[in-house]
């Protein structure tokens, strides 16, 4: 060996000890990346000398780029043990696990090996029958299962197969050997929350991940996509990913994974079965979907034949699936094998179904329901883990159980014993794993922690393709016997490293087989409706900023006095909104401002308003940009920051002020950013009727021939169109002129003229519109207000038009939603009459 090459790995042995600075691994416990004589394994090496030559301060902002990165995408995790199950942001462990490839692929081997099981366990219980008729295993470890899905038995999945996505949570012992924990046959989760922790690290660390050469995900998506696309028989490369909705812990994967997939996100509503077919409700009329990649459980699939309470599924699914008329992925029934009591059994049953032992070994599990294995957990508990066989609630005990037996006071000791005693169906017993730990950056340096990992399988046909990567939960408990996001783990990137040149598989086309289209595909109704309604909110949030910002602002510069009148019609308008309580009496202006402006318990106040839009865009987020999102984020923040305690006219003035920027960036976002196609004119549908009707709200209000003195200015304020009248009159405020400029001009963007003929624009190319039909019921609504308007001079404006063109309005959102959404959502209702 030279002397450059002594001094280059004198060097990197340098900077590895220099980042590694004090970490310690467990006693008894495997590390993955320092060995039992407390060196690193050859293949961190690389990957720590390049830490060492960034440095702690170039690691912290390169991974606080990471975190902005998934803070900025919008990457969130529900959790329901939060009041109102909130939304909490991504977090993600810096450092990603290393695997060596021959290590990941003896760990894909047995899991593929595992995967074809579980295939054959499901096309033997759901079809013949044969190993409950001949006593391999117990009756009662399948029909106990609420999995079982009777309705379900002696049907073939379109395509053969049961599971076409399949997942294990493995962990490593400290022998060194793969486990497998637990089996998901569901509707695994994780594949897409992993595929942003690869971009978010590899966006943090471009040059540390192209000098390991990591294995890359993209062929692995792109192999599962195909095998969907070929169950489709339409030919149109339809496949939906049918989701329980925005209120689930993992909804943002969903978005994300329809997105990249280039699938179309579904809702139970939006799919309906006619003639054994699934179909989804578009704008455009019934498409038929053949292919669904399922996320909802199956019990809630169809409330025909399933869970009669359930309202996320589609009636009649069932049949749809029974006649082979559409394919799941996972089957109806596929989560029957994730049960931990026939884990109990699958050793004995690899040696009928496969002809020989399983490669791979899973935690030891005993289930309560035989008495042998009864009278073993009884006399071993201490040493065991208890939890549930089918994953449901046990009567007596708490939810989601699951206890070392160890741990159990004497109470809780006894009423176990009890249970297993009486009901030991209920309950297996499994033994308590000691997982390996992987580094964590904690800020400062490295330190251990204990992780599971998820490995994710795509059934071909070709057999089985792994992803050369996974999930990997990192708990932040030493002694780790439970890993949950739900609960505040951690997750980090898998790197499986190659050897040799990685593949440059992606989900992009090649530049010569792309075919040009201008169309971004089918737009389910759902989706529209909320679009149509976030437009809504949003302009009717801004029109509520104004009133506010009249209401502090112009209001206050003049003696209270003569701004009584004003401000009584202005307080009149808010109460009517339901936007200030009636609990204030005598206030001052301030206060009912302030109130405007945050009181949660208000349907018209401003917290309200905007957090019905967010809940529209968050159920449409495949659809919705990352810039888009974080102005509705800012929104709420702006509006739902502490006020000061003696908060004046100004503090007020500036609140509605920033808030109303913020709509207008998203109002720009909206006008750049969005193709000019279906989804886009229905936002704009919604703002145009919105502003329409505030409009006429504020004219009626702030224009009648005996408002007071100072209204006219007001009306000018609410519609933004002081500049334009000034520039005009360069006189006071007049009736005529002021109602023609706000109601009849069409020039003015802010008029009422204006909105009307834009809605007139868009009605007339919106999708499904047969152009040798007579114009449709709504199309015959804009065009009598647009005729009424037309015919109209400023002069002639009298109240009953006001309330005649608000009526004809509100007929025609009405009558929008009814052709177009079917039916809109419960909370989408419209504002009060105006009194």
């Amino acid at each position: 060996m030279s002397g450059a090459e002594t001094r280059s790995i004198e060097f990197e042995q340098a900077a590895v000890e220099s980042v590694l600075g004090g970490y310690e691994t467990l006693p008894g416990v495997r590390d993955e990346m320092m060995d039992a004589d407390g060196l690193p394994r050859a293949h961190w090496v690389p990957f720590l000398s390049e830490l060492a030559q960034l440095g702690p301060e170039e690691l912290r902002r390169r991974f606080s780029s990471a975190d902005r990165y998934l803070r900025e995408s919008g990457v969130f995790y529900r959790v329901y043990d939060d009041v109102g199950g909130g939304e909490r942001p991504w977090s993600l462990s810096h450092v990603p696990l290393l695997l060596e490839k021959s290590d990941f692929a003896e760990l894909a081997a047995g899991l593929v090996e595992r995967a074809e099981l579980l295939e054959a366990l499901l096309a033997d219980l759901y079809g013949p029958g044969t190993l409950v008729t001949n006593g391999a295993l117990p009756a009662a470890a399948v029909a106990g299962s609420p999995e079982f899905l009777r309705p379900l038995v002696g049907v073939t999945p379109r395509g053969g197969r049961f599971l076409r996505f399949y997942a294990a949570d493995v962990g490593r012992g400290p022998d060194g050997r793969w486990w497998v924990l637990a089996d998901r046959t569901q509707a695994p989760s994780g594949v897409g929350y992993a595929l942003e922790n690869r971009l978010a690290v590899t966006r943090a660390l471009p040059d540390v991940s192209q000098t390991l050469r990591m294995e890359r995900l993209a062929s692995f998506f792109q192999t599962f996509r195909a095998s969907l696309l070929k169950l489709d028989s339409t030919g149109e490369g339809r496949v939906g990913l049918l989701t329980p909705g925005s209120l689930n812990e993992t909804y943002f994967e969903h978005a994300l994974l329809a997105r990249y997939l280039g699938f179309l996100l579904v809702e139970g509503e939006d799919l309906t079965v006619r003639g054994d077919a699934v179909h989804v409700r578009t704008v455009a009329g019934l498409k038929r979907l053949d292919v669904l990649l399922r996320r909802l459980d199956a019990d809630f699939g169809d409330p025909l034949e399933l869970n009669a309470h359930s309202r996320l599924g589609v009636p009649g699914l069932v049949e749809a699936v029974r006649q082979g008329s559409v394919a799941l992925a996972n089957a109806l029934g596929a989560g029957l094998v994730e049960s931990p009591a026939l884990m109990a059994f699958l050793p004995r049953l690899a040696e009928s179904l496969l002809g020989h032992p399983l490669a791979l070994p899973h935690v030891g599990t005993w289930w309560c329901g035989q008495e042998a294995e009864r009278a073993d957990v009884l006399a071993h508990l201490d040493d065991l883990v208890l939890t549930s066989a089918f994953g449901t609630l046990i009567p007596g005990l708490p939810r989601r159980f699951s206890a070392v037996g160890a741990d159990l006071s004497p109470a809780q000791r006894k009423r176990v014993m009890a249970l297993i005693a009486r009901r030991g169906e209920d309950l297996v017993a499994q033994d308590i794993a000691c997982v390996s730990t992987m580094p964590v950056w904690n800020g400062d340096r490295l330190v251990p922690r204990p992780f599971t990992l998820r490995v994710f399988l795509a059934a071909t046909e070709d057999g089985w393709e792994v992803m050369p990567g996974g999930f990997c939960r990192i708990s932040e408990s030493l002694d780790a016997r439970a890993f949950s996001m739900q609960r505040g783990d951690r997750s980090a990137d898998v790197w499986v490293l190659s050897d040799g040149a990685v593949s440059s598989a992606t989900l992009m086309p090649s530049p010569e087989s792309v075919r040009i289209r201008r169309s971004s595909g089918t737009l389910p109704s759902r989706a529209a409706d909320n679009l149509f309604w976030l437009g809504r909110y949003l302009e009717r949030s801004e029109a509520t900023l104004r009133v506010v910002r009249a209401l502090v602002g112009r209001l206050s510069e003049v003696e209270p006095s003569s701004s009584a009148p004003l401000v009584a019609r202005v307080l009149g308008m808010l109460s009517t909104w339901g936007a200030i309580p009636r609990d204030l009496a005598r206030a001052n202006p301030t206060r009912y401002a302030i109130a405007a402006l945050t009181r949660m318990d208000l349907p018209g106040a401003l917290p309200q308003l905007v957090r019905s839009a967010r809940a529209s865009a968050s159920v449409i987020r495949d659809r919705f940009s990352p810039d888009g999102w974080r102005a509705l984020l800012d929104l709420e923040g702006c509006l739902t920051a502490p006020v000061p305690n003696a908060a004046s006219e100004a503090d007020v003035y500036e609140r509605a002020d920033a808030a109303l920027r913020i709509i207008a960036a998203f109002s720009g976002l909206a006008s750049e950013n969005m193709n000019r196609l279906a989804g886009w004119r229905f936002l704009e549908i919604g703002r145009r009727i919105e502003r329409s009707i505030a409009i006429l709200r504020f004219a009626r209000a702030f224009a009648e021939p005996d408002a007071p003195r100072g209204a006219l200015n007001v009306l000018l304020q609410l519609t933004d169109s002081q500049i334009t009248y000034r520039t005009r009159y360069m006189i006071m405020e007049a009736r005529g002129p002021v109602l023609d400029l706000v109601l009849l001009d069409p020039d003015n963007p802010r008029s009422l003229m204006f909105q009307v003929q834009r809605i007139v624009d868009h009605l007339r190319v919106l999708p499904g519109r047969d152009p040798d039909a007579p114009p449709s019921l709504a199309e015959r609504l804009v065009a009598r207000i647009q005729s009424d308007l037309i015919a109209r001079t400023a002069e002639t404006f009298e109240l009953v038009h006001f309330d005649v063109l608000e009526a004809d309005l509100l007929k025609l959102s009405d009558e929008i939603g009814q052709h177009y959404f079917i039916q809109g959502p419960e909370e989408n209702v419209s504002w009060p009459a105006a009194t």
